[in-house]
C-alpha cells in the first residue's frame, strides 16, 4: 500500500455532543445543541478532531445540512438537502470553485462525505483522497494497491461508490475484497479484514454503512458465479459481529451464521439440490444498497441476480423462488436476524437485481392521508415499489418504463410474466435489459414536492439460450449466448440503428399516486445520479458531459456546464463559512462505457478521475478533454475464412466484450482492438492474451481457459472489425500495404 500526506492545519478541541434520543423534547434539544456547534465550525477545516461522527451525529444529520456525513446524505438516503443559497436565483453566478485530479483514470461512481471541512472520496482502484473541502488542496491519499490481475474479476470496471466516517476513522471496501478502517487525520490503516475468499471471483464496489458501532459491506460477482452475503464489524476493532448469505449453500446445511434459522425455514426449500447453482455458488450478491433503517433498528438489503442468470442452468430440477434472489430483505440491526422480505423477481432470468438505491420516507398513506414509513426502490425490472418499512408488505408496485418481460403485478405482489419472456422456448428481446431500467445510479425524493427523481435507462437485450451441442468458453457464467444477435458483418447504417435502440430520461416519480410526473430525454443510458435541494432543483450529470439543473417541479432545465469526461456519479452539496458548495465526481468507465461502447459516436480518452466541485462566483477553469490519440486504422490484413472470424465473434462476445466493448467497438476506457497494434502480428497477439504480458495492467492471461486456435479466431474477428469499419467509411485503410497490412 501507498499513502501520502500533507500536513496543513493542527485539528484540536473535540466537539462537544449533545444525546439523541427518541424524537421529542430531547431530540429538538439535541438538534438545536448541533445546529449551533455546526454554526461556530467555520473557517475550512474546523477546530474539531478528524471525521469526529458519532451515531447521535448521524441520527441528527438533518439539523446538519452543512456536512453530508453518509452515503446518501441521511440514513434514509434521500439525497435531498435543505441548504438553499444555490437557487433559481443565484444559479447564472455558478462557477468552478475547485477541481482535484485523482491518481489513477477508469470510472468514478462515489458520493463524497464531508465532516468539519473535510472531503473523503473514493476514486478507482478503490484509492482513498481526503481533501480541504473548501480549497481542494489534498491532505492525505491512501492507495490500497490492488493488483491488475484482480481487475479480472470485475464485470464493470475498478469502480468503487464511496468511503463511511465514523469516530476518527474513514472505512473502505477495497475491490479485492478487503474491508479497511483508516485513520481519518493519516490514511493510515487502522484494521484490513479480508471479507471474502480471494481465489474466487468476487469484487467490491460499494460503499460501506455504519451504525451502532457496526460498519457493514457486501460484495459483488455472481457474473462469474459466487454466493452473496454482508458481513458486519466492529467498528473500533475489526472483529466480526455477524454475517447474512442471502442463497442457501449448496449442501442448505448451517453456515453458523445469523441467516441460518430463515435460510432452513424458508429459502432452502425454493431451491433444488442440483444444477450450476450447488458449483457456482447461486449469486444474490449484495452489491450496492444497504440501508440503515433507524426508526425501526433493522438494515434493508438490496439482494443481486442469480448465478448463472438463468435459472433452467442455475436450478434445472426446482421451479422455485430461488430466495433471497432479486429481494429487499430486512435484517435486525444488533444480530442480523432476519425480519422480512420482498422479492421483486422471483426465479430470477434476466439479471434483475434488486440491489438498487433504497430510499425511506414517510408518506401521506396512512388513514385521512396519515404519515406512512415506507422502503421505496426502483429496481432494474422496471417497476417502482412502495413497502411498508416494519412489516414489508407491498404498498404499491407500478411500471415507471415499458418493458416486455411483464404486464403488471398481481393481488400478492408477483410480477404477471410474459411466458415467452420466461420459457425462451423462442429467442426473446426482453426490455429492460441486464442494464436495467435503473441502475447504480442514485435516485433522490424531495419532501418539498412529493417527488422521487430517478435516473431511467433503456436498453434491450436479445436473450437465447444456449446450443448444449455446440458450448462456447466463456468468462461469465450467465447461461445464455453472449452473441445473440451478432452479425459477422455489421452493415452500412448499423451503428446508427444499435444507438438508436437505447437512451434514458431523468424521470420526476410520484410515489403516492404511482405516475410520473414529467421526463426528460436523453440520447444515451447510465447518466448520473441525482440531487435534490430545497430550493426547488434537481441536479443530475450526464453522459453527454454537463451538469445541469432542473425545475424539481416542472422538469424545466435552469442551468448547465460542462464537464470533462463523462459522469455517472451523484452530485450532493455542503456548505462552509455560509458559503455553498456543490460537487459531482466524473472520470471515464463503469458498465456503459466499457461493454456498450457502441452507443458512443466517439472514443473518450482515458480521462483521470476528477472531483469537481462549484460554487457561487466560481471563476475557476476544467482541463481539456484528452485526446485519444489511436489511428482508426488496421494493423494486420484480414485473417482466416468466414468460418474462422465467426468462431472468433463467438469467442470474442464470450469473453472479451465486458472489457473492449461489444462487437469489439470501445468506447476508450480500454483500447480499443481493432486498432491496436498487438493485433498486427500472432507473436504479439499472442504474447498478450497467451502468456499475460500485460497482467499487471490488468489484461489477464487467456491461455488457460482458451487454445491457440481460439485465441487466433478471436484476432481474426478483431481483424475483421477493423477492416469493415473501413469498408463503412468509419476508419482509415492503412497509408502504405506491407507484410502485415495488406488491401481488404
Amino acid at each position: 500500500m501507498t499513502m501520502t500526506r500533507l500536513s496543513t492545519t493542527t485539528l484540536f478541541i473535540a466537539l462537544a455532543l449533545a444525546g439523541c434520543g427518541e424524537k421529542g423534547a430531547e431530540q429538538e434539544a439535541a438538534n438545536s445543541d448541533l445546529a449551533q456547534l455546526a454554526s461556530v465550525a467555520g473557517g475550512g477545516i474546523s477546530a474539531t478532531p478528524a471525521a469526529n461522527v458519532s451515531g447521535e451525529r448521524l441520527l441528527a444529520a438533518e439539523a446538519e445540512p452543512e456536512q453530508w456525513m453518509t452515503y446518501g446524505g441521511s440514513y434514509d438516503e434521500t439525497r435531498h438537502s435543505t441548504l438553499s443559497k444555490i437557487n433559481r436565483d443565484t444559479l447564472q453566478d455558478l462557477g468552478i470553485g475547485w477541481v482535484y485530479d485523482m491518481k489513477k483514470p477508469r470510472g468514478v461512481e462515489a458520493t463524497p462525505i464531508v465532516v468539519d471541512g473535510v472531503m473523503y472520496v473514493s476514486g478507482s482502484w478503490s484509492v482513498v483522497y481526503a481533501l480541504d473541502a473548501q480549497t481542494g488542496e489534498e491532505l492525505w491519499v491512501y492507495d490500497p494497491e490492488v493488483s491488475g490481475e484482480d481487475a479480472a474479476k470485475g464485470c464493470c470496471d475498478v469502480v468503487n461508490r464511496g468511503v463511511a466516517v465514523y469516530d476518527g476513522k474513514v472505512f473502505v471496501g477495497v475491490f479485492d475484497g478487503r474491508l479497511e478502517a483508516l485513520d481519518a487525520k493519516t490514511g493510515e490503516v487502522v484494521w484490513s479484514q479480508v471479507t471474502v475468499d480471494q481465489s474466487k471471483p468476487y469484487t467490491i464496489t460499494g460503499a460501506p454503512r455504519v451504525f451502532k458501532n457496526k460498519v457493514i459491506i457486501g460484495n459483488g460477482g455472481a457474473e462469474l458465479g459466487v454466493r452473496g452475503y454482508v458481513t458486519a464489524y466492529d467498528t473500533a476493532t475489526g472483529d466480526l459481529a455477524w454475517r447474512f448469505y442471502t442463497v442457501p449453500n449448496p449442501n442448505k446445511e448451517p453456515d453458523g451464521a445469523a441467516s441460518d434459522d430463515i435460510l432452513a425455514k424458508l429459502a432452502n426449500e425454493t431451491w433444488g439440490d442440483t444444477g450450476a447453482w450447488t458449483t457456482d455458488g447461486g449469486g444474490g450478491t449484495v452489491w450496492d444498497a444497504i440501508v440503515y433503517d433507524s426508526v425501526n433498528d433493522q438494515v434493508l438489503l438490496g439482494v443481486g441476480n442469480g448465478s448463472p442468470w438463468n435459472a433452467s442452468i442455475r436450478d434445472p430440477e426446482g421451479d422455485g423462488d430461488n430466495l433471497f434472489l432479486s429481494s429487499i430483505v430486512a435484517v435486525d440491526a444488533d444480530t442480523g436476524s432476519y425480519r422480512w422480505h420482498y422479492q421483486t423477481t422471483p426465479r430470477d432470468m434476466w439479471d434483475y437485481t434488486a440491489t438498487q438505491p433504497i430510499l425511506l420516507a414517510d408518506l401521506p398513506l396512512g388513514e385521512a392521508g396519515a404519515p406512512r414509513r415506507v422502503v421505496m426502490q426502483a429496481p432494474k425490472n422496471g417497476f417502482f415499489y412502495v413497502i411498508d418499512a416494519k412489516s414489508g408488505d407491498l404498498i404499491s408496485a407500478d411500471a415507471f418504463t415499458d418493458m416486455t418481460w411483464a404486464t403488471g403485478v398481481d393481488e400478492n405482489g408477483r410480477p404477471i410474466e410474459v411466458p415467452a419472456a420466461r420459457s425462451l422456448s423462442e429467442d426473446y428481446a426482453v426490455l429492460p435489459g441486464p442494464t436495467g431500467a435503473h441502475n447504480w445510479h442514485p435516485m433522490s425524493y424531495s419532501p418539498d414536492t412529493g417527488l422521487v427523481y430517478i435516473p431511467t435507462n433503456i436498453w434491450p437485450f436479445l436473450y437465447s439460450r444456449p446450443d448444449p451441442a455446440d458450448p462456447v468458453k466463456s468468462n461469465w457464467n450467465i447461461g445464455y449466448r453472449e452473441d445473440a444477435g451478432w452479425p459477422l458483418e455489421i452493415p452500412a447504417g448499423g451503428i446508427e440503428g444499435m444507438r438508436g435502440m437505447g437512451g434514458g430520461s431523468l424521470l420526476a416519480w410520484d410515489p403516492v399516486k404511482g405516475e410520473a410526473r414529467w421526463a426528460v430525454p436523453f440520447p444515451v443510458p447510465f447518466n448520473g445520479g441525482t440531487l435534490s435541494v430545497a430550493s426547488g432543483l434537481v441536479f443530475q450529470a450526464n453522459k453527454g458531459g454537463e451538469l445541469v439543473a432542473y425545475d424539481a417541479e416542472t422538469g424545466e432545465r435552469m442551468w448547465s456546464h460542462g464537464l470533462v469526461g463523462g459522469p455517472g456519479a451523484a452530485p450532493m452539496t455542503y456548505e462552509i463559512d455560509g458559503e455553498q458548495y456543490l460537487t459531482i465526481l466524473s472520470g471515464w468507465g463503469s458498465t456503459i462505457a466499457m461493454i456498450y461502447g457502441v452507443v458512443f459516436e466517439d472514443a473518450v480518452g482515458p480521462e483521470t478521475g476528477r472531483v469537481i466541485t462549484f460554487k457561487l462566483g466560481g471563476q475557476g477553469e476544467l482541463p481539456k478533454p484528452l485526446e485519444t490519440g489511436i489511428a482508426r486504422s488496421p494493423k494486420s490484413a484480414p485473417l482466416g475464412d468466414e468460418a474462422l472470424q465467426a468462431k472468433g465473434l463467438r469467442l470474442f462476445a464470450a469473453n472479451c466484450q465486458w472489457c473492449h466493448g461489444a462487437f469489439a467497438i470501445s468506447s476508450g476506457v480500454l483500447p480499443d482492438l481493432r486498432w491496436s497494434a498487438i493485433t498486427s502480428t500472432e507473436a504479439s497477439w499472442d504474447a498478450v492474451l497467451r502468456d499475460g504480458a500485460l497482467s499487471a495492467r490488468g489484461m489477464v492471461s487467456f491461455g488457460d481457459r482458451l487454445d491457440k486456435e481460439e485465441t487466433d479466431a478471436i484476432r481474426a474477428y478483431v481483424v475483421k472489425q477493423a477492416w469493415d469499419a473501413v469498408a463503412r467509411g468509419e476508419a482509415d485503410a492503412p497509408m502504405s500495404a506491407g507484410a502485415d497490412v495488406g488491401a481488404h
